[in-house]
């Protein structure tokens, strides 16, 4: 919501009138991945899917707040989103992927 990362679930769309919304949909442009959703599929960061598009819009608020995260930056960049397929091993191996 205007460049910062937000909970959907939390927000109204009276909040949101007249301001910049980019969601997953809207990362990749003319077919060509972001690099966070390609580093997701390099790295096996999703099974279900159910979970991926919360992660990856989350990781890259937190790459926009801290290019060069550690391990533990990203698990508690992370912990407002609930995987219950793959233990975020893969997951934190994606984000700290596309931050390289």
């Amino acid at each position: 919501l205007d460049g910062e990362a937000v909970k959907s679930c939390t927000i109204l769309a009276a909040q949101a009138d007249g301001c910049s919304i980019t969601t997953i949909e809207g990362l990749s442009k003319d077919g060509v991945m972001h690099p966070m959703q390609q580093a997701f599929m390099e790295n096996h960061g999703l099974q279900c899917g159910y979970c991926t598009p919360g992660m990856v819009m989350a990781a890259i608020g937190l790459l926009n707040e801290n290019p060069h995260p550690t391990e533990d930056d990203v698990r508690l960049g992370l912990e407002g989103n609930l995987c219950r397929c793959t233990g975020y091993h893969n997951i934190v191996k994606s984000v700290l992927a596309a931050a390289k």
